[in-house]
């Protein structure tokens, strides 16, 4: 609960598409799918307003399905937060927390609802960190990275 006077920063769902890429012969190496933002053009998670009916962690699904194209299976526990400035329409410059979930990515379209408003690119953990502008979520990507090396 805020107190008078306090602004209570809204909330985000955000999901972080990975996947594992090599053969069985060789190590496979973890990559995460990034989205350009629509008008910034930075590279950024796909993410989006909690949807009526749906949880946070399917929100944040399909988020992915309509920046990306993707789909496959959502973590219903999110990995942290971030917080991100957002040129709001309406609003205009605004914080919002970011919650994000890993989303093992199954599916890949060759046709989504934003397929023609943002790229959408595979990047290694390591090029993935240098490529986003968020310090944190840089961090989360860096902590995702470790929790896959040190999971059976």
């Amino acid at each position: 609960m805020s107190r008078a006077g306090e602004s209570v920063i809204p909330v985000q769902s955000g999901a972080l598409p990975w996947r594992l890429k090599g053969s069985k012969k060789a190590q496979p190496t973890a990559e995460v799918l990034l989205v350009t933002g629509r008008r910034s053009g930075r590279w950024m998670i796909p993410k989006g307003w909690p949807m009526a009916g749906k949880s946070l962690a399917d929100s944040a699904a399909q988020e992915a399905f309509e920046e990306a194209g993707i789909k496959g299976r959502i973590d219903p526990e999110p990995i942290g937060r971030f917080r991100h400035i957002k040129q709001h329409l309406l609003f205009g410059r605004m914080e919002v927390d970011i919650l994000v979930h890993p989303l093992t990515v199954k599916r890949e379209l060759k046709d989504w609802p934003e397929r023609g408003e943002r790229l959408r690119k595979w990047f290694t953990l390591d090029e993935a960190v240098t490529r986003v502008d968020s310090r944190e979520l840089a961090q989360l990507i860096v902590r995702f990275g470790e929790r896959l090396r040190t999971s059976p």
